[in-house]
């Protein structure tokens, strides 16, 4: 986290924000995660170098930067066009390019470029979309704030032959909620 210059990952005039420890608005009624919460679900994911990951919810950037710098490679998909947009210019602008950006409905993952050993959801729903499950490599793992939206529970599962495991309450949090086809409407 140090070498990530959190100030090119939020929007201008947001600069002096940037090193709280603080979600700060994105627009579209959303905000990025604070980076404490961040580093505590990538730590999660027990990242070793060589992953393919899946990020549901791009943001500005900032969280998908932390995991190019610790995976083999990753595919993040965001709903808004423009927030990904300027996503795509702040990786770029720091020299990431082992991310692939995608604009669309997270909430169904990235099938084509299935399966993954690592997903992270960065938005809450009361459980796992089926499809990020199934997207999800035999033993990989997967964190997910668990709840409505505003007052959740983030897990971190293992995909196992039968599903996911129960998983491990990492802490509670807040989160705006996943929209979408297996999210919300």
């Amino acid at each position: 986290m140090r070498t990530t210059p959190r100030e090119h990952f939020v929007p201008s005039g947001r600069a002096a924000a940037a090193y709280d420890d603080v979600p700060v608005s994105i627009g579209h009624e959303q905000v990025t995660t604070q980076p404490s919460l961040s580093a505590m679900m990538i730590e999660s994911l027990q990242l070793g170098g060589d992953e393919h990951v899946l990020e549901v919810g791009t943001g500005l950037g900032f969280q998908t930067s932390l995991l190019a710098r610790l995976a083999a490679d990753v595919v993040s998909i965001e709903m808004w066009p423009d927030v990904a947009a300027q996503a795509e210019r702040n990786l770029a602008a720091q020299g990431i390019r082992n991310v692939e950006l995608r604009v669309g409905d997270g909430s169904g993952g990235v099938p084509d470029r299935a399966p993954y050993d690592a997903v992270i959801v960065s938005a809450a729903f009361p459980e796992v979309p089926a499809p990020l499950i199934e997207q999800l490599r035999l033993g990989g793992r997967l964190v997910q704030p668990i709840g409505h939206g505003g007052d959740e529970e983030v897990v971190s599962f293992r995909r196992t032959a039968s599903g996911l495991d129960e998983g491990r309450l990492l802490t509670a949090a807040r989160f705006v909620r996943l929209r979408g086809r297996y999210g919300f409407p």
